[in-house]
């Protein structure tokens, strides 16, 4: 019975790890717009964006959860392909530099937009997948991570979350939470701003804990930029001047996208702070919730937020989604909310109201939310 038991474990593991295998039907997508042309160009925008918003509708939400204690042993399939996936990405976009920077059938628009779509799969996956791998322990996954980071251009993220964002979520002190009634549009160039310093200052902050300056070698800064001037030297030689811009557009598609997902998980929320500079711990009722199955299968449940920064160091198979009763719930996945989030009025039609409940529900004790706005210095030293 036992054999039989552990051989029936080894044929469904793959089996229920499969779904979250779909996002490497993006590559042959991807390969055959550059093939094609036209306005195939768009194919990968498209199917991210339009069709798992049309999947989510039509297989509803996933409100099962894995037993959280589970032997993790048992999650190496899951745990594959985000392993697979840096590999898989630098083969797709240098090999497309190289391909596009020599194909006579694309034209400079058609560059821009197939590129824009390399840079949809490289920040809807590549940056969701380093996010992971940097959570974890092997070092293997967190060189994985900053491999994916390099290839974008945003490396510092690393730092900014593991230190900056996860300490601070949900109060003026994070660059990355959302404030109330702020627009994308206005949270975009601010994040780029801060973000990049609070990772610097962080990382700062540990060395001088160690009595070390801030230029020393082991100031992961230094490997940011090692990598990342990797990347910009191979793409120059794969592809020239042109191919160089079409890195940096596939790394700043990739950059926005990132962000759209940020400035969703966390808008409006606050955690209540205690005076001092302090606030109370994270509970999953700080980030917004989405039980979408389809796209959480694309995104490796990162839909299930409320439970990763309640309990950080839970992989991803094993976030466990969360009823109204404890944690906010978007209105729709990430495809539609991320669309949402381009039109300010609209995401304020959709979100503002459930901001106010939220505040009403979990904080009815506060009057004046002013005080949660902004913060005189929300750079940590």
């Amino acid at each position: 019975m036992t054999i039989t038991t552990l051989a029936d474990d080894r044929v469904r593991a793959p089996l229920r790890a499969l779904p979250f295998w779909v996002s490497l039907t993006l590559v042959p997508m991807v390969w055959f717009a550059a093939i094609q042309g036209g306005w195939w160009v768009a194919l990968v925008p498209f199917y991210s964006w339009g069709m798992y918003s049309l999947l989510d509708a039509l297989a509803g939400l996933e409100e099962g959860n894995a037993d959280p204690e589970m032997e993790r042993s048992g999650l190496g399939w899951y745990r594959a392909i985000t392993l697979i996936w840096a590999p898989v990405q630098f083969a797709t976009l240098f090999g497309l530099i190289w391909y596009a920077t020599r194909a006579d059938h694309l034209g400079a628009w058609e560059l821009w937009g197939l590129f824009f779509g390399m840079g949809v799969l490289s920040g809807t996956v590549g940056i969701n997948y380093s996010h992971e791998l940097m959570h974890q322990k092997p070092r293997l996954d967190r060189w994985l991570g900053d491999i994916l980071l390099a290839m974008v251009l945003y490396s510092h993220f690393r730092s900014e979350h593991l230190l900056v964002h996860h300490r601070y979520v949900a109060t003026p002190r994070d660059p990355v939470t959302a404030r109330y009634n702020e627009g994308f549009h206005r949270f975009f160039p601010r994040v780029l701003r801060q973000s990049l310093a609070s990772a610097w200052n962080a990382e700062a902050a540990m060395l001088a804990r160690k009595s070390l300056g801030r230029w020393h070698r082991s100031n992961p800064f230094w490997r940011y930029g090692a990598l990342q001037g990797a990347m910009l030297l191979l793409a120059l030689i794969l592809g020239g001047w042109v191919g160089l811009v079409l890195f940096l557009v596939q790394a700043a598609s990739a950059i926005w996208q990132l962000e759209l997902v940020n400035y969703i998980e966390h808008y409006g929320l606050t955690r209540r702070h205690l005076g001092d500079g302090k606030y109370e711990p994270v509970r999953p009722h700080h980030s917004w919730n989405s039980a979408q199955k389809a796209s959480n299968w694309l995104l490796i449940n990162l839909q299930r937020h409320s439970d990763h920064h309640y309990k950080p160091d839970r992989p991803f198979p094993l976030l466990q989604t969360y009823a109204a009763d404890d944690a906010p719930q978007l209105p729709a996945g990430y495809p539609v909310m991320t669309f949402a989030a381009m039109i300010p009025p609209l995401w304020r039609r959709m979100m503002n109201p459930k901001v106010r409940a939220w505040r009403t529900r979990f904080y009815p004790d506060i009057d004046d939310w002013s005080a949660y706005k902004a913060a005189s210095n929300p750079l940590p030293r």
